[in-house]
């Protein structure tokens, strides 16, 4: 009948509170949502105090100040734990402390994946004239040692019940040398009507060291247990609320130690919610590598490829997704383009050259100018021409026109004009195209111009093809050259440049200066 006045008050307030906020899980784990946030500053905080010890070392009284600098720690660094527990061992100094190094040790060394050598560190633990001051650490240690090693062996009932039935024992000493009116005392009564399956009590002491304790330790493992409680009578939403309240007091005291927080992404895991499933899981495990916790290492990267997959096919149903919208935008686009095209076609035909005019912009006015002019001087020269024809033919001078004709230097005449005009025109909008060609070309196959020359006949054959004119039978009209003279050209000037292969790209890449 152990202190069953303590049990009766205890159940009487978990009744009353049970049902309601303690059960709500949705607060709780917004709560989580809003620590997890800050888990950073929290282990930063930690740090600090750790780094405050480290600073105020001081060799007089090392055992002591070792064994505080390795229990902050505990749960936050295990290895840098261990290791100065093993330098507080070998300092040589008061045995008792020595003994209080060795037992928290042997406590920390299941996490870190070392069972057998726990179980023979703590065996090997002289108990004969130990202090009266360490036997409640022997005991808990014991009891931590064994409840490490169950977790160990979840996949072995006879291991894990053979460890689970020493730790109950070591539990049951505990709570004989335990101050009953401690914190301490009634979590390990409540852990232990919980361990031997008396769920009511356990239930009722829990929860109001919940409600009274400020200590994040034993908040973090009481709610644990009551998360489990909840479980089993299939209170799904408690059981997450619990979880949830047992992974905040971890992440406010930097415990990094942690089983509820990968727990809780398991089971959100299972209800869907991926996305916070996901920042769980991933934080639980980055808590076990920090601290060296290999054992909570093990048990969180089983999840992992779990959710890996999830978001995997989340992913994969995504791309779908975005395969189907691409492919009705790329029809819609193309829908859209077909019926641009149909109206430009009949703007264009409606329009008058004046309205074109109007929407060019001022390097096109000038090179639309210049060729108007260009037209009105061939128009002249025409009229001209019908004219001389008319008077040589009526004045019986046929054969001197003829031969006029025939020796070809009014063509070369109108052939030079075309090309100031053409020349003066097109460098209006790329003044600098000689320059940007010659990018183009190797150094040694530049082209020079003479003196006072704007265009040479290979800058006019590029300069015709970047105004969109590819076909070489037009540029041979245009400039009056033979359509072999054009490919000659157009063969000679790929030759000389440094990508031969996309010449004419690059040709075509060149802008207007603005």
């Amino acid at each position: 009948m152990r202190a069953a006045a303590l049990i009766v008050s205890a159940v009487l307030s978990a009744l009353l509170t049970a049902a309601c906020a303690a059960r709500s899980s949705a607060g709780a784990i917004s709560a989580l949502d809003r620590a997890l946030a800050m888990r950073r500053h929290y282990i930063d905080i930690r740090q600090q105090r750790i780094d405050s010890l480290k600073d105020s070392y001081d060799k007089k009284h090392r055992t002591g100040q070792l064994i505080a600098i390795a229990d902050a720690y505990s749960s936050f660094a295990n290895d840098s734990a261990i290791t100065y527990y093993e330098r507080a061992l070998a300092s040589g100094e008061h045995a008792a402390e020595r003994t209080e190094a060795a037992l928290k040790r042997a406590a920390l060394l299941p996490l870190a994946g070392f069972y057998e050598s726990a179980v023979k560190s703590f065996d090997a633990i002289d108990t004969t004239g130990m202090p009266e001051r360490l036997r409640p650490l022997y005991y808990e240690s014991g009891r931590r040692l064994y409840s490490y090693l169950a977790s160990a062996y979840d996949d072995y009932a006879p291991y894990r019940k053979a460890c689970n039935d020493k730790a109950l024992v070591f539990q049951e000493r505990l709570l004989d040398l335990l101050d009953r009116r401690s914190d301490d005392y009634l979590f390990n009564l409540g852990e232990y009507y919980f361990l031997i399956g008396d769920e009511a009590r356990a239930e009722a002491l829990l929860d109001r060291l919940t409600e009274t304790s400020a200590d994040k330790s034993l908040l973090a493992r009481a709610n644990h247990h009551l998360s489990a409680i909840a479980r089993s009578r299939g209170d799904n939403d408690a059981y997450r609320g619990y979880l949830a309240r047992s992974a905040v007091a971890d992440i406010e005291s930097a415990t990094l130690e942690v089983k509820s927080l990968q727990e809780l992404g398991s089971v959100l895991y299972a209800g869907g919610d991926i996305e916070r499933s996901y920042r769980y899981l991933s934080a639980a495990l980055d808590n076990a590598v920090r601290c060296g916790a290999t054992l909570r290492i093990i048990e969180s990267s089983r999840a992992l490829p779990l959710i890996a997959q999830a978001h995997s096919s989340q992913a994969a149903s995504w791309r779908i997704w975005s395969y189907i919208i691409m492919a009705v935008m790329a029809a819609l686009m193309l829908g859209l383009g077909i019926s641009l095209r149909l109206r430009y076609r009949e703007t264009r035909r409606l329009a008058g050259a004046q309205e074109r005019l109007r929407a060019a912009n001022n390097s096109k006015d000038i090179y639309i100018s210049q060729f108007l002019q260009l037209c009105s001087i061939y128009m002249d020269k025409l009229n001209r021409f019908c004219k001389l024809a008319e008077r040589k033919i009526s004045t019986g001078k046929a054969d001197e026109f003829y031969r006029m004709v025939k020796s070809g230097r009014f063509i070369e005449e109108q052939s030079a004009d075309f090309y100031d005009v053409f020349d003066n025109a097109f460098l209006h909008l790329y003044p600098d195209f000689a320059d940007r060609v010659n990018d183009l070309l190797r150094p040694e196959c530049r082209i020079e111009l003479a003196e006072g020359e704007r265009l040479n006949t290979d800058l006019r054959i590029l300069a015709i093809k970047r105004m969109g004119i590819d076909d070489a039978a037009s540029i041979a009209q245009i400039l009056n050259y033979s359509l072999n003279t054009i490919y000659a050209y157009r063969n000679r000037l790929k030759s000389r440049a440094v990508d031969r292969d996309n010449f004419e790209e690059n040709i075509m890449k060149i802008n207007p200066s603005t």
